[in-house]
Parts: structure tokens; C-alpha cells; sequence
């Protein structure tokens, strides 16, 4: 057996696997291989795009019998082993490897924080560390997110970093043999699950609809749809275009209820709580909205603590609902197209449930698994979508056997007819070449990442508010008033300008105002503001970095009142927040009667005045109404304002305004309805 000494020891072994896979040699291999690549038109060393070369030739070879493979192991060997090539193809950067592993995952557990919770998860997943690690090379990311670029079974290559960090958070960010080869087989058990699935009764199925979750059957736990005041236990079966529900007979399932989630109408899912008499106690149901239903459809997911199940339901859901109006977006019409994208949905529905029952003490985040859910939220998971559907319109026309859609045809998950392989005859003629898939990939990468790096960034941004929105309401209002200190400190100033305590101030304010609106310059005004502000902002940058202290805010709340004291204060205060409520009402009621003429008097008063002013607004500058108004307000705060003030004419507007009466308010409670 010859051996390339460029090779590590790894790479070889797969290197020698894929000739024999390929009923070849080395030699031709190679030769093959170096009429392809040329030196420095690509990123990657020779023995890298070598081993690259290698595990391309030999997939379509793996996935055309991946079930086989799978069933007798071969298949999570051979490709954990290709991971570890791709990983460490080099002879010489074993010992580099392992140093940036020990710094990516000390770097990672630093990083990492975990709630009490998860940390108790994480003493019994230390009795289960013998099933899922062991003292062969692991795998890291990179490589675990290149074998979706190949073979998209275990990993899809455009969510397969948030995929790695869930399956590898308790075993330091790093993949061992065991989990990996654990969770390819509890894919595998979980495709066979949906196989056997009865299809909903009354329905037809669709040629390219598949089964992707049941419960409330004898084997699963208890679902239930509430019809007003009854309560009927049921099956309810989510596809890859609707959710089915069929009530419970006396021996048989009821005709199923169709809830389609492929069509663009005006339809909602959400978490919604059940209880007895309609009162919402219990928070482990949804509500499905839709104008073919008046009463929507309701449904609960009994458990005994949290709403897990219920989240799980409706996370799928969305997942589907996003996937059909990702295709209506980007107008993909190519059944092959929509397929594909449907294809790599379910393996990553199917891939979410392998990893529940590999971690069932310690379920995963959903959305890591899912990719149109994940996407949806995450910072600028637009921009991945695009690229998805761009290389799903460039990519998904060409014949691939290592394609998720063909691995679902090998894998025996689908029921498509003979249409849609026709199809697929037909359209798949043109091919991509390499280097063009590499560079869509490598785009779709860098979207990632920097989502991911985006993501991260706001991750620590939040992280910093949770302690204040953990704090009371008295700690909220003390730190409020710390925060609002410097607009009190600026409160003087104005007091002064308006109040002509310093007359040569107000008079420079009062003239800079006049000019700035008579030569129109509020613009110009408005950027000097801004300039102002920037320069601030800039002054106290400047004050940080050098004196190098933590901006942060100090708050104290201690204070002089007794418990009883707190008590009484806050009877006050709740008592002025309602008299405050009272007297917004009372004016809105009264110029509600105004509007309506309830009080006709006032009404034909309040005309006549907007007619005047109608008038003036359109003959006069609105410009000189507010020269006139500004001067108006600086005269009457000073001493010359204070001596021509009349009290009486203010009276007999307070006496106008009380004698204006209200609307009648009719208080129905439930009783009298």
C-alpha cells in the first residue's frame, strides 16, 4: 500500500479508503488531481485540496447505498475519518492542531456562562461522558461544517456551526467519535419512526409530502383540541405543507382537519392558555388564527411542568410556514428547486429529533437545527436567505447524488412519483462546475460568520441590561432619576434664560431665536445642535480612554422611611396616579363634547375662534406666528408680563372650561351584558 509522506497518517488511511471505493489508484488519483489544481489560484495547501479532491470522488459512491452504510457503521467512520483528514491533511500539524484546539476550547468555556440549571445537567451528562467521548482525535467545527458542504446527512453546511455548538457544549466544544457516530444512528432510528406513521385519515397526501411529527397516539403523550366548552383528545400530524388533526372515535381516528401552512393568507400561530371554564391557566396550548376557521383552532400539549412540547409544535410550525414563503419570495417555481429546499428542511427537522432523544435530559434550542427559524431571527439572517436561494437557483438544477433531496430518495424517507424524477432528468443536463460551487460556498460562509459575529456582539449588549431589568421598581426609579440628573442640572439654566434672572442671557437667547426663525435658518440651527453633540460625545471619549475608568453609573437607594412610611407613600402616590387618570379623562369627555356639539354654546365658539385662525395661517407667514409667539412668552415672563397679567380673564377661561358638560359614561360589567 503505497503512502504519501506529505500525508498524515489520517489522510492517508482515507486516501487509501476512496481509491478502494473508487476501484483506482493513488497514482491515478493524484494524476487526476493535479490536472485540476493549480498552485495559489486557491486557498488551502496542496495536501488539503488533495484529501478535498478525494472525499468528493467518493461520496456520491457513499450515498448511493447510505443506508446500508449507516446500518452497519461504515458510513460514520469513513466520513468522521474524512472530517479528521480534511482537519489534519499535513504530516507535520498535528502538534498545531492540538495547541489551537486547547485555545479554541478554553477560549469556549470562558465564554460559555451556564444557568443553574444546565449546570446540574451537566454533573449527569458526566456520567454519560464514556458513550459520547473517548481518547481517539476529535473533530472541531470547521471540519464538522465541511462535511455539509459534501454530504448533508449529519450537518447542513449553512447552519452546521450553531448545530456543532449544541451537540459539543458539554464535551468542550469538541466532537468525539462516539456522539457523532450516536447521533448519524438516532437520525437513521428517527426516519424510520416517520416511515412507519399511519397517514392522516380522509386525506390525500400529496406526491411530495412527507410525514415529520406525530403525537397523541397510543406510544406518545396526549394532545387535545378545545372546541369552545368541549375537549376532544386527537392525532395531530405535522407534514411538509399542513398540519392535520383527527379527533379520537370510539375505535377508529376521526376524518382529519386540515390546517394548510403552505398558502400566503392572513394566518397566525401562537402560544395561547387553557383551563377549565375558559380561564387561561394553564400556558401549553396554541391557537391557530386563519380566516377559514372564525373560531380559530386550539390545541394543548398536557404536561406536567413546562411548556416544552408546546414550544417544540411551535417551533415546526413556523419552520414550515417560513420555508413555503421563503419559495413564494424568491419565486422558485422548478419543482427540483422547491425541493431541494424542502429537503434540507426536513433533514433538519429530522436532525432536531435525533438530537431530543441523544440529549432528552437536556433538550437543545430548537432553532439551532432548524435553518428558516434560525435566520428569521438572528442579525441580518436576510442576507443568508438570499444567498441560500442563490445557490439553490444555481446549484439545485444540477444532478447530485450527495444532494439532500437525493439523500432522501436513498434513504427511502421520501414518496415522490415518477414526476418529479422525470423532471429532474430533464433539468439537471447543465452542471456547475467546482471551483464555481467552492466560491458560492465560501459567499455563503462569510455570510454566516458574520452573522454569527454580528449575533455575538448583541448577545453581550443584552447580556449587559439583564440586571437592571431584574431590579424592582424602586431601584428602576432611582436609577431613572440618576440618569435624568443631567437634564435637572440643565433645568437652571433654562430657568433663569426664561424667568430674566440674567437679562443680557435671555436677551441674547430671545434674539438669536427671532433671527434664526426670520432668516430661516432652523435647519442650520438643527446642525449646529448635532455638532454640538458630537463634540460632546467626542470630549468624553476622550476623558475615558485616558483616564481609563469604567463609565458606570452609581445609584443609591437607601432612605430614611420606615416600612409603614414605604407603605403610606405608595398609597399616595397610586392615589395621585389616579386622580391624574381622572382628570385625562374628564378633558378628553369634554372636548369630546365640543366635537360633537354636546354643548353647543362652546361649540359655536370654538368654530368661530378656528375660523379666525384659519384665516390668519393663510394670509400671515407661519413664521411671524412664531416670532410673535416667542416674544409673546419672554414678555410675560418678565416683570412688565407679571404687571399687565389679568387674573380675571384667566378666571373667566377656567369658569368657560367648567361649565362644559360631558358625554354620559355607561360601566358594563359582565353580569349586565
Amino acid at each position: 500500500m503505497r503512502k504519501m509522506k506529505h500525508l498524515s497518517s489520517i489522510a492517508n488511511d482515507v486516501v487509501q479508503r476512496c481509491s478502494q471505493e473508487l476501484e483506482t489508484t493513488i497514482d491515478e488519483l493524484v494524476e487526476e488531481f493535479e490536472c485540476q489544481w493549480k498552485p495559489g489560484s486557491t486557498e488551502g495547501t496542496y495536501s488539503k485540496k488533495f484529501v478535498e479532491f478525494c472525499n468528493s470522488k467518493v461520496t456520491s459512491r457513499v450515498c448511493e447505498n447510505i443506508l446500508e452504510r449507516i446500518k452497519d457503521g461504515s458510513f460514520s467512520r469513513l466520513t468522521f475519518d474524512m472530517m479528521l483528514a480534511w482537519q489534519q491533511p499535513d504530516a507535520d500539524d498535528k502538534e498545531s492542531y492540538r495547541e489551537a484546539v486547547g485555545k479554541e476550547s478554553e477560549d469556549k468555556r470562558i465564554q460559555a456562562t451556564l444557568s443553574p440549571e444546565q449546570d446540574d445537567i451537566s454533573l449527569f451528562y458526566s456520567d454519560m461522558m464514556p458513550l459520547l467521548v473517548d481518547h481517539e482525535p476529535s473533530v472541531g467545527e470547521d471540519a464538522f461544517v465541511y462535511l455539509g458542504s459534501i454530504i448533508p446527512l449529519p450537518v447542513d453546511v449553512i447552519n452546521g456551526r450553531y448545530t456543532f455548538e449544541t451537540l459539543t457544549a458539554l464535551t468542550g466544544y469538541q466532537l468525539h467519535f462516539p456522539a457523532y457516530d450516536m447521533f448519524v444512528k438516532e437520525i437513521h432510528k428517527c426516519m424510520k419512526h416517520l416511515q412507519k406513521q399511519a397517514k392522516p385519515k380522509g386525506v390525500e397526501l400529496a406526491d411530495d409530502e412527507i410525514i415529520l411529527h406525530v403525537e397523541g397516539t397510543m406510544a406518545s403523550k396526549r394532545v387535545i383540541r378545545h372546541i369552545k366548552e368541549t375537549s376532544w383528545p386527537g392525532r395531530l400530524t405535522l407534514t411538509n405543507y399542513a398540519l392535520y388533526f383527527e379527533a379520537a372515535g370510539i375505535i377508529n381516528y376521526e376524518d382529519a382537519v386540515k390546517i394548510d401552512l403552505s398558502k400566503d393568507n392572513e394566518k397566525s400561530t401562537k402560544p395561547m392558555s387553557t383551563g377549565p371554564l375558559g380561564a387561561p391557566l394553564f400556558d401549553k396550548a396554541i391557537v391557530y388564527e386563519s380566516p377559514e376557521f372564525e373560531d380559530g383552532i386550539v390545541i394543548e400539549f398536557p404536561e406536567m411542568t413546562s411548556s416544552t412540547r408546546r414550544d417544540h409544535w411551535l417551533m415546526l410550525i413556523k419552520e414550515i410556514t417560513l420555508m413555503h414563503k421563503f419559495l413564494r419570495k424568491f419565486n422558485v417555481k422548478s419543482p427540483l428547486q422547491a425541493w431541494e429546499i424542502h429537503s434540507r428542511t426536513i433533514l433538519g427537522i429530522v436532525r432536531l429529533h435525533a438530537a431530543r432523544e441523544m440529549l432528552r435530559i437536556s433538550p437543545p434550542d430548537p432553532k439551532k437545527f432548524l435553518i428558516f427559524s434560525l435566520f428569521e431571527e438572528v442579525p441580518k439572517g436576510d442576507y443568508v436567505l438570499e444567498e441560500l436561494a442563490e445557490i439553490s437557483l444555481k446549484i439545485g438544477t444540477t444532478r447530485n447524488q450527495c444532494s439532500a433531496s437525493s439523500i432522501l430518495r436513498n434513504m427511502n424517507m421520501d414518496q415522490l412519483g415518477d414526476m418529479i424524477k422525470e423532471e429532474g432528468e430533464d433539468t439537471c443536463k447543465e452542471k456547475v462546475k467546482v471551483t464555481d460551487k467552492e466560491e458560492m460556498l465560501a459567499s455563503l460562509e462569510s455570510v454566516v460568520n458574520q452573522s454569527r459575529e454580528e449575533g455575538k456582539v448583541i448577545e453581550e449588549a443584552k447580556a449587559t441590561t439583564a440586571e437592571l431589568e431584574e431590579e424592582g421598581i424602586s431601584e428602576s426609579v432611582a436609577v431613572l432619576m440618576e440618569l435624568m440628573r443631567p437634564l435637572q442640572d440643565a433645568l437652571p439654566w433654562f430657568q433663569q434664560v426664561i424667568y430674566w434672572e440674567r437679562p443680557s442671557r435671555t436677551l441674547f437667547v430671545l434674539a438669536i431665536t427671532i433671527l434664526t426663525v426670520y432668516k430661516e435658518w432652523v435647519g442650520k440651527a438643527i446642525a449646529a445642535c448635532l455638532i454640538w453633540v458630537v463634540a460632546k460625545m467626542a470630549q468624553s471619549r476622550h476623558k475615558t480612554v485616558h483616564t481609563k475608568s469604567e463609565d458606570a453609573v452609581t445609584v443609591s437607594t437607601e432612605s430614611d422611611q420606615t416600612m409603614t412610611e414605604s407603605i403610606v407613600s405608595a398609597q399616595h402616590g397610586l392615589i395621585r396616579l389616579h386622580q391624574l387618570m381622572q382628570h385625562v379623562n374628564v378633558t378628553i369627555m369634554k372636548l369630546r363634547s365640543i366635537y360633537t356639539s354636546k354643548a353647543s354654546k362652546h361649540a359655536s365658539m370654538v368654530m368661530a375662534s378656528m375660523l379666525v385662525l384659519a384665516s390668519f395661517f393663510a394670509v400671515v407667514p407661519f413664521k411671524l406666528f412664531i416670532i410673535f409667539g416667542t416674544i409673546y412668552c419672554f414678555v410675560m415672563t418678565s416683570s412688565v408680563g407679571r404687571y399687565m397679567s389679568n387674573d380675571q380673564s384667566n378666571r373667566r377661561m377656567k369658569e368657560w372650561w367648567d361649565s362644559i358638560p360631558i358625554v354620559p359614561v355607561r360601566v358594563l360589567n359582565a353580569s349586565s351584558k
